[in-house]
């Protein structure tokens, strides 16, 4: 006998035979398979291995065949009458049992109580990085102590471009570091949670290593005396749809702009709130539309009276000409605000006890744990402050317009042609009012333009063994044109001031396993130290083991 589906030829037979055309003996063997597979049905549904939504469907579904079946083997005029042996109907009973267990268990509708209700709402994500990195610093590059000697405290038109190289410890022996070349393993671990609420409600949660002091990396460098590593709160966010063209979110939130690194960084989250308007329409024009608020010093702290925030409005579209020929573009305004720095008057500082004389002096400074290099810093000190250290705000004022363009071609899929490109100009950089605010002319040589060029053949994304990409980037970033502290920590070891080229490839080693290859060179655009001559050049080559679970 020629072997059916149990569940098909079972129901078949038990309700597509119209008993009142058999005889009395075929008619009672057919009305107990009928009766024997109603009661099967009930049996498995009553165990919680079919519900009952499945079984009034498979039945339906079974009558439906039936009658399809009969109709069109049977010739016109002709009754046809089916006997079924008792063996082959316990044969039958047999395989349908099995086969719905078997059925049930690989679709996950068997024992629904085994697994509780919640946990199908939720799903998990993490990726580990083990990296290599080497710093090799241009041997020309201006010494951290001629860093020192440009931010010398005795002049109260003190600026510089890079703070931080010049520092020194408490033996006046400069911290900074521009010429001795390094190298450093690191570590990456990230672990998110996504929570589906309800239909139009979500949650999310992810961790990561690294510190609280660093927003634009999540990398450990290893080194800690075999001391163990932190976790933290990488996001933290709640989003709304109400609308199936409307997402709002809010918390600490994934990047909502579409953007490049040129402006934001890859690992940069948001802090506030964000809402992306995208069509739904089936067009080959899809626009879409992003609007952001988001705190970066709060209101309350004494030492920012006034509160840092950024507020952005993304306008874009999505074009598709065909599934291999699509483009994206958004143009985006944004406003940082409060982030200026301004003089402190006179009366600000306590002369008699040598200190700030009150709680908000230095307020508008650019802090060590904001910045990272490259903009335009001045002292923000009052002129009778002889003994407090510096304090450096921002020279410019920052309202930059961002133009964004990707374009993806895949007419040789799997292999993609991704070419990019970025644009950024601070429509609030004016030198006259700066010379006003700071009492220093800047000159030429600080710029309020960025702009980055990028590459990319293979594989959009690293899935399985035998993926790959390559890439070439350059980009030219002026010192002014935006905040340095959120823009790539690569390139360059991170900031404004800067251009070069980065060249990478990847290749999917195994199923969800990249190694990546990365080669930075990048070289600053004007005087780091605000002194003519002096520049800063490093080479970075970074190795990457990375796996995504």
């Amino acid at each position: 006998m020629k072997k059916l589906s149990p569940i098909a030829l079972c129901l078949a037979l038990g309700l597509g035979v119209s008993p009142a055309l058999a005889a009395d003996d075929e008619y009672k063997s057919l009305e107990t398979l009928r009766q024997t597979t109603l009661s099967l049905i009930d049996v498995l549904v009553e165990s919680g291995v079919l519900t009952r939504e499945k079984a009034d469907a498979l039945m339906a579904q079974a009558e439906s065949r039936a009658a399809e079946r009969i109709a069109a083997e049977t010739p016109e005029g002709v009754v046809r009458v089916t006997y079924v042996p008792e063996s082959v109907r316990n044969e039958i009973r047999d395989q349908l049992k099995q086969e719905v267990v078997a059925q049930a268990r690989e679709e996950g509708w068997a024992t629904p109580n085994a697994i509780p209700e919640w946990a199908n709402r939720i799903s998990f994500e993490g990726d580990i990085r083990l990296r290599y990195q080497s710093d090799n610093f241009a041997s020309d590059n201006t010494t951290p102590r001629d860093y020192v000697l440009a931010a010398d405290k005795g002049s109260l038109s003190a600026a510089t471009r890079a703070p931080d190289y010049s520092l020194v410890d408490g033996n006046g022996v400069p911290t900074g570091n521009t010429l001795n070349d390094q190298e450093r393993w690191r570590v990456r671990a990230r672990l998110g949670v996504l929570a589906r609420i309800s239909g139009q409600v979500s949650a999310g949660l992810r961790l990561a290593t690294g510190n609280t002091g660093d927003r634009v990396s999540t990398n450990q460098t290893l080194g800690q005396n075999l001391n163990k590593y932190s976790f933290v709160v990488d996001r933290a966010f709640l989003r709304l749809s109400p609308h199936e063209s409307l997402t709002l979110t809010g918390g600490r939130i994934p990047n909502p702009w579409l953007s490049t690194d040129l402006m934001w960084d890859d690992d940069l989250n948001f802090e506030g709130i964000s809402a992306t308007w995208q069509s739904q329409t089936a067009g080959a024009l899809r626009p879409f539309a992003t609007v952001g608020y988001f705190p970066i010093k709060g209101e309350s702290e004494p030492t920012t009276p006034d509160g840092r925030s950024l507020v952005g409005v993304q306008l874009g579209a999505t074009w598709i000409r065909s599934p291999m020929n699509r483009m994206r573009v958004g143009v985006a305004a944004y406003d940082f605000r409060h982030f200026a720095g301004s003089r402190e008057a006179d009366s600000a500082y306590d002369t008699i006890n040598t200190r700030p004389g009150t709680a908000s002096y230095g307020s508008s400074q650019y802090e060590k744990g904001l910045r990272q290099k490259g903009n335009t810093l001045f002292a923000t000190n009052a002129s009778v402050d002889n003994n407090q250290a510096y304090y450096f705000g921002l020279a410019a004022k920052f309202r930059p317009i961002n133009l964004t363009g990707v374009w993806d071609l895949g007419y040789w899929d799997p292999v993609h042609v991704l070419l990019s490109a970025d644009y950024v100009i601070n429509t609030a950089f004016d030198r006259a009012e700066i010379r006003r605010r700071t009492g220093r002319d800047l000159g030429a040589e600080a710029s309020a333009t960025a702009w980055r060029l990028g590459a990319t053949v293979g594989m959009p994304n690293i899935k399985l063994r035998g993926d790959w990409n390559a890439y070439l980037v350059y980009k030219r970033i002026g010192s002014d044109a935006m905040p340095d502290a959120f823009n790539d920590s690569d390139f360059g070891l991170g900031g404004t001031n800067l251009k070069g080229y980065t060249l990478g490839f990847n290749w999917g080693w195994d199923d969800r396993t990249t190694l990546g290859l990365k080669y930075i060179s990048a070289d600053t655009i004007a005087s780091p130290t605000l002194v003519d001559g002096h520049k800063f050049g490093v080479d970075t080559l970074q190795l990457d083991l990375a796996v995504k679970f």
